[in-house]
């Protein structure tokens, strides 16, 4: 289970990132790409990297050259986030001839190598193919949808089957405009983008003196206009509450304010060990929260067990080849 959210700072950036939530940690950590770094696909040649990328993942040795990341950003402001879409949601194909074929943890890598804004990469899925190829050896297609966003809109990407779920259709490709700038995992974006719908009674704001025949009733305090705002940590009820507070949270001045209305949004449906146990018997909880900020040019993460915001800067990859785990 994750989260996404995006919103544009007081200069019109974006600042944008995602929980990743997890019953365990494969051991990820920031990774820098250098500008010019050239890596292989599986299906479509090289790929060239046209600016610096900072972001999350791992780099294993049966893809040198190949990190897979988890989020990433590249100096231009376009960002990109893989999320579970689990439940037999996500859906890859065999490759085809005359696609674009992309295998699935490629994803990120390939979106912010090749493309400036989110506009190129609507463009670019019009013909995409997202394969089931297995990154190595004990790392099988995790089943993903994508969060694509700049400084001027959200995306979502996801190859599911016509029906959803365990239909069995052939697995269709849809490319959804994001207006909430919020993700979170299954069922697909077409049922948040309406579940949506139930909640818009909901307000932040003071709730006033009413009459009830001979009785005037207060407000007991802050927030009855939010009662019924779901609190479980199911992907559905993530996203309405991720989906409100990036709407009502009141504009911030500065990087320090944007950074911290980042982080609050996302620790507001954030997963803590003894909530929710996955299949496995493991409890999910939030590995990390990151983040990308286009004024600052700077990605930026925090842990489970440590709060400290660490940073990294476009500008520290200026120079550099490769790839770099920092």
């Amino acid at each position: 289970m994750c989260t996404a959210v995006r919103f544009t700072d007081d200069k019109g950036n974006v600042v944008v990132g995602r929980n990743y939530d997890w019953g365990k940690s494969y051991g990820e950590h920031p990774i820098a790409v250098g500008k010019n770094h050239t890596w292989q696909s599986r299906h479509e040649g090289n790929f060239t990297t046209h600016a610096p990328l900072l972001g999350m993942g791992i780099t294993v040795p049966e893809l040198p050259g190949t990190p897979l990341l988890f989020d990433v950003a590249n100096e231009d402001g376009l960002y990109c986030a893989a999320l579970s879409f689990a439940a037999n949601y996500g859906q890859y194909r065999e490759p085809k001839s005359g696609k674009t074929n992309i295998a699935s943890f490629e994803i990120p890598l390939w979106i912010t190598s090749n493309f400036k804004t989110v506009a190129e990469v609507k463009h670019a899925t019009e013909n995409l193919n997202i394969t089931n190829d297995q990154a190595a050896p004990g790392l099988p297609p995790s089943l993903l949808h994508w969060f694509v966003a700049d400084k001027t809109q959200s995306i979502v990407i996801e190859q599911a089957s016509r029906g959803g779920g365990l239909s069995g259709d052939e697995p269709v490709l849809r490319v959804y405009d994001d207006p909430f700038d919020v993700l979170t995992n299954q069922p697909d974006f077409a049922f948040h983008r309406s579940n949506v719908h139930q909640y818009l009674h909901l307000s932040p704001e003071w709730c006033e003196t009413i009459k009830l025949r001979e009785a005037t009733v207060d407000a007991l305090g802050v927030g009855p206009n939010m009662a019924g705002l779901p609190g479980d940590p199911s992907a559905i009820s993530r996203f309405v509450r991720a989906a409100l507070l990036n709407a009502y949270y009141p504009d911030q001045t500065g990087p320090a304010d944007n950074r911290t209305r980042l982080l609050k949004t996302l620790q507001s449906v954030a997963m803590f060990k003894g909530l929710a146990r996955q299949e496995s018997g493991d409890f999910e909880y939030t590995i990390y929260s990151g983040g990308y900020s286009q004024t600052e040019q700077t990605y930026f993460y925090n842990t489970y067990d440590d709060s400290t915001i660490e940073s990294f800067n476009m500008a520290d990859c200026k120079d550099l080849q490769g790839i770099k785990n920092l």
